[in-house]
């Protein structure tokens, strides 16, 4: 197949709308918020802006660097090390709000480990499987062996706590796998063993379960467990077709929680109405479409997995926050990517997608 001679411009003009109109969403929503309790309302909004210029930097210097440097053990196993080994440090840190989430650096800079652990087990998963692809029938020397790393990671990221993240982490690594050829019954294994993990984390955890039983009947509980799904669809429904306008909406103030990072989905819909919506959900279905595409025409087997693994992380995680937004699943702490307010989500997300990148360079 002839090679490209530059990148898949759909896909980086998707990114770059993506990622510009988070920074005006990021505004829009943290503005008043950061006036009050900051005393600029640039602060939040300024930082996130530094986080995207060093993303779309490392974004273009990987989009220039052959994937096939990836594949090696040397590069592999000591990101695989490295990771799980910041994953058991981010505990030695002071929790913020009962959880262990971040690496501090001083006052000025934090770093969310379980944001790398998504690229890592992908690469991690491309690199093991791409030449056992015959032997995927094999439960114990390929399947375990495979899920491994990502069961080590999922296990430290739902101990932190942080359930979006690690269910994000065990969605990507099933579908690898599956993409691989592991068959459906496997898959059926997995669910049933991880049955009692979720059963214990969604209704043994008292916060867990009033979450659950929150989404089942809001109106119990509206200033307590309720309080983020009525507010967040307080949002939706107040921006009808055409929205308020842009920095019009209301309950991001002081209103609908975290509404620059877990619920700015619901201040799109507030503030630009039905029509921003459909448009955000457009500009993923591009991004998955064209990363998707990606994968299907690559000839490599590694390259396959790592288009596909990047693309369908994005995927997963943005059904997340949009599901989590408008009521169709329970609220769990999940960013929208590229567009929610996060460092190290944006980031991390951004240098992904110049792998991605340099993948399209190599088909037609």
């Amino acid at each position: 197949m002839a090679k490209r001679v530059g990148v898949d411009k759909w896909l980086f003009g998707v990114i770059l709308l993506l990622v510009l109109f988070g920074l005006v969403m990021v505004f829009s929503t943290s503005a008043v918020m950061a006036k009050a309790t900051l005393g600029s309302p640039y602060s939040y909004v300024v930082r996130q802006a530094g986080y995207v210029l060093l993303g779309l930097i490392s974004l273009a210097v990987l989009m220039r660097v052959d994937y096939r440097r990836y594949n090696n053990p040397k590069v592999v196993f000591p990101a695989v090390a490295i990771t799980a080994l910041m994953l058991v440090v981010v505990f030695a840190f002071h929790d913020s709000h009962h959880t262990h989430r971040w690496l501090r650096f001083g006052g000025l800079m934090t770093f969310q480990p379980s944001e790398l652990a998504k690229p890592t087990l992908i690469l991690f998963l491309a690199y093991f499987l791409q030449t056992r692809l015959h032997q995927m029938d094999d439960w114990k020397g390929t399947i375990l062996r495979a899920a491994a790393p990502p069961l080590f990671f999922i296990a430290l990221i739902l101990k932190e706590p942080d359930l979006g993240t690690a269910l994000v982490c065990a969605g990507v690594t099933m579908l690898i796998l599956y993409l691989a050829g592991m068959q459906v019954k496997w898959l059926f294994a997995a669910a049933l063993a991880a049955s009692p993990v979720m059963y214990w984390m969604l209704f043994r955890v008292p916060w867990r379960r009033a979450r659950m039983l929150a989404f089942v009947n809001p109106d119990l509980d509206p200033r307590g467990a309720g309080f983020h799904i009525l507010q967040s669809l307080i949002a939706v429904g107040t921006g009808g077709f055409h929205g308020l306008g842009l920095m019009e909406g209301r309950q991001k103030l002081f209103y609908l929680p975290e509404p620059h990072t877990d619920f700015i989905f619901a201040t799109i819909c507030e503030e630009l109405g039905w029509i921003g919506a459909i448009a955000v959900i457009g500009l993923f279905c591009m991004l998955g479409y064209r990363g998707l595409r990606a994968a299907i025409l690559s000839t490599d087997p590694f390259a396959r997995f790592l288009a596909f693994g990047i693309t369908s992380a994005i995927l997963i995680q943005a059904f997340f926050n949009i599901s989590v937004v408008l009521a169709l699943v329970p609220t769990k702490g999940i960013t929208l990517p590229l567009i929610s307010d996060g460092g190290t989500s944006v980031f991390i997300t951004l240098a992904g997608l110049g792998v991605l990148l340099n993948i399209t360079r190599e088909i037609d």
